[in-house]
């Protein structure tokens, strides 16, 4: 297929000078607010973590819908709460423009009294919806890292763009979350993200998968994203890997991934593959990295979470989009040629977000939900 855009992280040395920022250093300001939210952009603070009473919490910060970029400033907090007697909490909602703030110093997010603080090493998360509260810290156990300048570009001018910055890679969490008066208080690991775009996304992403996880020494960031159809579905790998908290490996050219035992999930109509691994190869050593799903945490489709003139507008596009999240067992791997030298394995959460429609030239088997 001739490709008439291009795809690609923008790694340029004129890249760097262009953003203003530094190839080795990440600064708090990259982490404040990066858009003012006007029609077209979009932008969200996200954080998760690993509870050690079981429970597994995400928080997004968002200054609007992801499929409606067009709309203006309209901000609104996610939140997925996984109990571990079972019980799956899921907050959406949405608030007035002139309740979000938002710092470019440093990441200092308020809406409606929620907020989400921080400056790269310690951050703070208070969240009260109804009856589920959550207050919690997050504090920094590898430094801030970014694939490149973290700019995915797109377009023959490189003028679209889509930006992403994991500024706690992986941190200590303690705090508690409430739920009907309820309180407990928690310890754990977790992961603070930032991104942000000037373009819809289902205008040049057409799906990725996403993961982040620990095991052993080991702690991971991988993603594989597919571009649009109209960018020839170009891959664009992002992987990092750190052993006690020292970067080892994030050179996304030295990666290769692989999907296993794919079947079409029956509620979003989305080929979903099982297994997925990265594998990185810098010569001397080799790191297979496999997430194996277990069960799904989330499966639902952009329009289930809409509602009113919304949804028939989105009707009316055809839009398509649907996102899934899984947990299972990741394990990290590393060889030496033939010899497997270290292998650990434990529970970790990844994604899968769909923009597009299903590529018409992979088939796979449905498979119930």
């Amino acid at each position: 297929m001739v490709k008439a855009h291009t795809a690609s992280i923008a790694a340029r040395d004129q890249d760097y000078r262009r953003i203003g920022i530094d190839r080795d250093t990440v600064r708090s300001w990259e982490d404040g607010a990066r858009t003012d939210g006007r029609r077209g952009t979009y932008e969200w603070w996200y954080f998760d973590a690993h509870l050690d009473d079981g429970a597994k919490l995400v928080v997004i910060f968002m200054t609007k819908d992801l499929s409606a970029p067009e709309k203006p400033l309209s901000p609104m907090i996610r939140m997925n709460l996984d109990l571990p007697d079972g019980r799956r909490l899921d907050v959406i909602r949405d608030y007035p423009a002139d309740t979000y703030t938002a710092a470019t110093g440093r990441a200092d997010v308020r809406i409606a009294g929620n907020s989400f603080t921080g400056d790269l090493t310690s951050y703070q998360i208070d969240v009260a919806v109804d009856d589920v509260q959550v207050h919690v810290t997050l504090d920094a156990q590898i430094r801030p890292w970014r694939p490149e300048t973290g700019h995915l570009v797109f377009g023959e001018q490189r003028a679209q763009e889509f930006c992403w910055l994991p500024a706690v890679p992986q941190g200590s969490v303690q705090g508690s979350y409430e739920v009907g008066g309820v309180r407990t208080e928690v310890t754990g690991t977790g992961y603070h993200d930032h991104n942000w775009g000037n373009v819809g996304m289902m205008s040049i992403i057409n799906d990725w998968y996403w993961a982040r996880g620990a095991a052993g020494p080991y702690s991971v960031i991988a993603s594989y994203i597919t571009a649009h159809r109209k960018y020839g579905y170009e891959p664009i790998p992002i992987f990092m890997l750190a052993r006690d908290g020292e970067v080892v490996a994030d050179d996304a050219g030295s990666v290769h991934f692989r999907t296993d035992e794919a079947y079409t999930d029956e509620t979003t109509g989305k080929p979903v593959a099982s297994t997925t691994s990265y594998t990185y190869d810098d010569g001397t050593d080799r790191y297979v990295v496999t997430f194996r799903r277990e069960r799904d945490l989330v499966a639902s489709t952009f329009l289930q979470e809409l509602r009113g003139w919304r949804k028939i507008a989105a009707r009316l596009i055809r839009l398509d989009g649907a996102y899934l999240r899984f947990v299972g067992e990741l394990t990290i791997e590393r060889w030496s040629g033939s010899t497997l030298v270290e292998s650990f394995t434990d529970e970790a959460i990844w994604e899968l977000m769909y923009f597009g429609h299903p590529r018409t030239d992979v088939t796979t088997p449905v498979r119930p939900g």
